[in-house]
C-alpha cells in the first residue's frame, strides 16, 4: 500500500519530549499505525474496528 501521501497525526497523548509517540493515517478502509520516531519503519495496517476495540481494551486494564 503507497502511503506517501497518508496525512499522518500524532497521537494527543504522545510525550512533548519527543518519548512514545504513535501516528495515525486514516485510510479508507483501514486506519494506519507508525511510530513518530520511525516514519519510514514499519506500519500496522488495522481496521477501524480492530483499533477502537483494541483501544476500548487498554483503556479497561488502566
Amino acid at each position: 500500500m503507497d502511503l506517501r501521501n497518508a496525512k499522518w497525526r500524532k497521537s494527543s497523548h504522545s510525550a512533548s519530549n519527543g518519548g512514545d509517540c504513535v501516528e495515525l493515517a486514516l485510510l479508507p478502509s483501514t486506519v494506519a499505525v507508525r511510530d513518530s520516531k520511525d516514519p519510514n519503519g514499519p506500519v500496522l495496517l488495522v481496521t477501524r474496528t480492530a483499533l477502537r476495540t483494541a483501544i476500548q481494551s487498554a483503556a479497561e486494564t488502566h
